[in-house]
């Protein structure tokens, strides 16, 4: 993802042919460092511009929506709009390749005289700001102040002169000649696509290794290791492609792998073959798409950041207990021994001399010389009876621990579900029924005492929780597949949305979700058994692996045992496939 120059080449563009001649008329900033223009087109048409100097998201692109601001204007809102109010847009232009916008705008100052300012968009990661200027570049104020503790390379403050920082060592990629190409790119002592990125103003790492791709050279050879012709080659390379540039032919694309947003450009990247490629009419229209569904993803992840900690401390404990509970178990393996011990001694201590310390004698079960150990204060049968102590108390402790390893086990895989839940919930819902599960099983503290307030609780928390909808998605025959997001909708779907002919899938012996493929009483092509089987790698804790093993069967086949927890379930008779996770093509309602 990379907000680099070409991208900023391919907005200027369109900010030309949608606001060239045109008119500012409102000016709003809804956030501390974002402002939204609203601008009347030559053709009376009317257009939002988002602006944001965000260090963690710096952006502009035009928008149909719109934010709410803040009852009171900052100071710098109040500025542009008593400088800026129907301003005229007199051009849009970046200086070379740099991650800059320069509006020059023209309006009418307090005497009627025209007068030129200048508003400049930086979009340079941290930092970033948008800064007003008169006609002389002297900085009228901006909307992040940068003084010499912030920077000390430039001020950003009223009165100084406003000046774009020098980049040394950096070239203009668009007008570079080869010779100069040759002596100071090709000399960088580092792989080439870093020398790209290092040594051309507004190259992107993302824009360098898709030049190295075109010219077939690797990224990561070193500078030194390219010859005379594969300098040339990669230079012609890159000549054509800042041709393209100059002209303004972009293709603005979307790059994602399982439906996920990767990468953006405003150019096709070759260097993603295999990758779904979307294109868009607009650089702004695919902005908006990309960062909106990168928003999305972001603030769930966020929103799920406390319920992530949960889980992952509750595995931790359980994790360790049942490290704690194995090792017990092991020292449970002796009891047999003592049970021999006592059965011998019982039958073969009545000849020992009081006071002895061992009994050699035959182990009758193999035939085998046995020595047993002896507390010569006590007699032949005392010590017998220790032994049948020792032997009964190891059992009652190998009984217990052997039901409480198989409960953390199962507590385990309940967990590893829940993280797994996580890890592909979409949306708040989702959060809500997994909070609702990790509640009910004690992980979430209820803040709630009486009988009365418990049932109503949970009775919310499961009317809440059913908001939450399964992934939905269409075989390329025709097939409805559904996939369970959580352990509650893995239950409804399994036991109480599919019938017994359906066919169910899942990830062989690790957490996932259940996927059902609605049969109709029809017999599956063989591709929906493997596009459900996909789908099934896909959401379980192992959809990075590249093959994952998949069992599948008849969803009669599939029984819910007593008092299992949500989404635990068995089944004996199934078939077993290898499939790998890529969902890429499975259509998705």
């Amino acid at each position: 993802m990379a907000f680099d120059g070409v991208v900023i080449a391919n907005v200027i563009k369109e900010l030309r042919d949608t606001f060239y001649g045109g008119r500012i008329s409102k000016i709003a900033q809804p956030e501390k460092d974002e402002l939204i223009l609203t601008v009347k087109g030559a053709s009376r048409s009317q257009h939002k511009l988002l602006i944001s100097a965000g260090a963690g998201l710096p952006l502009i692109y035009l928008t149909e929506n719109t934010k709410p601001s803040p009852m009171t204007a900052p100071n710098f809102c109040m500025l542009l709009r008593k400088h800026l109010n129907s301003a005229k847009i007199l051009d849009i232009y970046q200086p070379g390749l740099e991650r800059i916008i320069n509006f020059k705008l023209e309006h009418l100052d307090e005497m009627g005289d025209l007068r030129v300012k200048y508003l400049i968009v930086e979009l340079m990661g941290k930092h970033s700001n948008i800064i007003f200027c008169d006609e002389n570049m002297k900085i009228i104020d901006s909307i992040k102040r940068v003084n010499q503790f912030i920077s000390s390379v430039r001020e950003v403050l009223p009165g100084r002169d406003y000046f774009i920082p020098a980049t040394s060592e950096k070239y203009d990629p668009l007008s570079i000649t080869y010779e100069l190409f040759r002596d100071t790119i090709l000399q960088k002592p580092m792989p080439v696509g870093k020398a790209l990125y290092n040594g051309l103003t507004g190259i992107s790492p993302l824009l360098a290794n898709e030049i190295c791709h075109r010219a077939s050279i690797d990224a990561q050879e070193p500078t030194g290791a390219l010859g005379e012709a594969a300098g040339l080659h990669l230079y012609k390379n890159l000549e054509r492609f800042m041709e393209k540039v100059k002209a303004g032919s972009f293709s603005p694309n979307i790059v994602s792998k399982d439906g996920i947003p990767v990468e953006f450009s405003s150019v096709i990247l070759t260097s993603y073959s295999g990758y779904d490629i979307q294109e868009y009419a607009s650089i702004s229209a695919l902005l908006e798409a990309f960062y909106s569904t990168k928003n999305a993803v972001a603030r769930i992840r966020q929103k799920s950041f406390d319920l992530r900690k949960i889980v992952s401390n509750a595995i931790d404990r359980t994790t360790k207990k049942y490290d704690l509970q194995l090792k017990q178990l092991q020292d449970t393996e002796k009891r047999d021994k003592f049970k021999v011990y006592g059965e011998l001694l019982t039958a073969y201590g009545y000849g020992l001399e009081p006071g002895a310390k061992v009994l050699n004698t035959v182990n009758y079960y193999n035939n085998e010389e046995i020595s047993i150990p002896l507390d010569p204060t006590m007699t032949p049968m005392e010590n017998a009876k220790h032994y049948f102590e020792k032997y009964n108390k190891l059992k009652r402790t190998f009984d217990a621990l052997s039901k409480q390893i198989q409960e953390t086990r199962e507590e385990m895989e309940h967990l590893d579900s829940i993280k797994t839940a996580l890890d592909i919930a979409t949306e708040e819902d989702d959060l809500t029924a997994l909070k609702q599960e990790l509640t009910e099983y004690g992980y979430i503290r209820r803040r709630f005492t009486s009988g009365s307030k418990k049932l109503e609780k949970k009775a919310s928390m499961k009317k809440s929780g059913a908001k939450s909808k399964p992934f939905h998605y269409v075989s390329s025959d025709g097939f409805h597949m559904y996939v369970g997001k959580n352990n509650y909708q893995n239950d409804e779907l399994t036991f109480h949305f599919a019938d017994g002919g359906d066919l169910w899938f899942h990830a062989k012996k690790i957490a996932g979700s259940h996927v059902i493929v609605k049969a109709e009483g029809k017999e599956l092509p063989d591709r929906t058994y493997e596009e459900a089987a996909r789908l099934a790698a896909y959401y379980s804790s192992a959809r990075d692996a590249d093959k994952v093993e998949i069992d599948y069967t008849l969803k009669k086949n599939v029984k819910k045992p007593a008092g299992g927890k949500p989404g635990f379930v068995v089944y004996y008779t199934n078939y077993s496939m290898v499939s790998s996770s890529d969902i890429t093509g499975i259509a998705q309602l």
